[in-house]
């Protein structure tokens, strides 16, 4: 498959230098970022039930409080003597399997707070001081540590909507794309099109080169839908096959990744999961999804070349209460795994079980603080310092 620079001089855009963008400008005279290391990073979005994700099935904390939604022995998917995965995640079953996905268990932080914004906040900024919450994200003032490329975006959002603060940082450059053939097929021929960014500074040289193709319009256009169609849908073979939000997201991270398009770090997110009411078949959906993409993204990614060179970690603010409530749902909780996926991981269970007998408010302590997690990728993956990141958090979890 040609790269973003093969086909910018195959197609004649270095020639129009003046009018194109500087993230495409850039790829002609930078060295080829093929090797560097890449994250993906998933959210779950809603507090998943990490009880019936991650199930300890033996437990009599589990055993007593889940009647409805106990998920029966025998039809989990086991890991070992106490622990299985639920049975939708057959595909991340063949991970574990394989020593390609490591399993955090009972990852929260102290004093959780059960409110989606507060505690996405917390995640997202690694800062549990509530007056932190509105400065820059955890990725992002990582990323701002690296080598900025002029006008390549360090991190990419594929998700619609605003970009997730994790990934704003004060100096690297964020984006979203939400479609790469949306991208090419209309945004390019409207005058007043634009594109979602981090920032005015981000946005101007992509803003400014689309409103100037619109008047020369067609060939600009064509070329880069010519981008689009080499890498959407035909090369992702597996994903092509699986419909729903989080499969379409990473079928546009896949396609960016196989196009060698720059950024270290990607962003998805998985809604719905809220689950208070009527919990069963809607969270065995979920986890079906969340398992059936992943495994096929990595997958295409694997067959594309690109394998070794992609970490993925999936993450919700909260997990749910241990005892279902009277809807046969669950409200919220504090702690749950983590899961991170790739050749390159450190396969297996990692962390304490949670102790599902000594409850605050109907919910766990927390056994592995996120920032260890936040701060062994960041120490051993995208190679930067988790101390200058994390505020002088040290303690990181060996998951590569």
């Amino acid at each position: 498959m040609p790269s973003r620079r093969q086909f910018i001089k195959q197609t004649g855009l270095i020639s129009r230098a003046p009018t194109i963008p500087a993230f495409l400008r850039a790829t002609c005279d930078a060295a080829e970022v093929g090797q560097d290391k890449i994250l993906v990073v998933v959210e779950l979005a809603g507090g998943n039930d990490g009880l019936n994700t991650l199930v300890q099935y033996k437990d009599d904390g589990y055993l007593a409080n889940r009647t409805s939604l106990r998920l029966e022995e025998g039809s989990l998917i086991k890991l070992n003597d106490t622990l299985a995965l639920h049975p939708s995640m057959r595909g991340m079953a063949k991970l574990f399997e394989d020593g390609e996905l490591a399993i955090v268990q009972g990852v929260g932080y102290p004093n959780p707070n059960r409110s989606h914004d507060v505690s996405m906040a917390v995640w997202h900024t690694a800062r549990i001081d509530l007056e932190s919450h509105r400065d820059v994200g955890w990725l992002g003032r990582g990323l701002d540590h690296l080598a900025v490329r002029s006008g390549v975006p360090s991190s990419v959002t594929a998700y619609s909507g605003a970009v997730p603060n994790a990934i704003r940082g004060r100096k690297s450059q964020s984006a979203s794309i939400e479609s790469l053939d949306e991208f090419a097929r209309s945004n390019m021929m409207r005058p007043d099109a634009t594109a979602l960014s981090d920032s005015k500074q981000s946005a101007v040289p992509l803003a400014s080169f689309l409103r100037q193709s619109a008047m020369e319009a067609y060939t600009t256009s064509e070329q880069l839908r010519s981008l689009s169609e080499s890498t959407v849908g035909n090369k992702c073979a597996a994903l092509s096959q699986l419909e729903g939000p989080l499969a379409g997201q990473l079928r546009v991270i896949a396609d960016l990744i196989r196009a060698d398009f720059g950024p270290r770090v990607y962003y998805a997110v998985q809604p719905g999961y809220d689950t208070h009411s009527r919990q069963l078949n809607e969270h065995s959906g979920l986890l079906g999804s969340l398992s059936n993409s992943m495994t096929s993204f990595l997958k295409d990614l694997a067959e594309s070349g690109n394998g070794q060179r992609v970490l993925v970690m999936c993450f919700s603010e909260f997990g749910r209460q241990v005892k279902e409530n009277a809807s046969t749902g669950t409200d919220h909780g504090t702690a749950g795994p983590v899961f991170v996926a790739g050749k390159s991981v450190r396969g297996g269970v990692h962390g304490s079980r949670l102790d599902l007998q000594t409850l605050v408010d109907n919910a766990p302590n927390h056994t592995t603080d996120f920032r260890d997690v936040y701060a062994g990728i960041l120490r051993d993956w995208l190679t930067i310092d988790p101390i200058k990141v994390l505020d002088g958090h040290s303690t990181a979890l060996r998951l590569i």
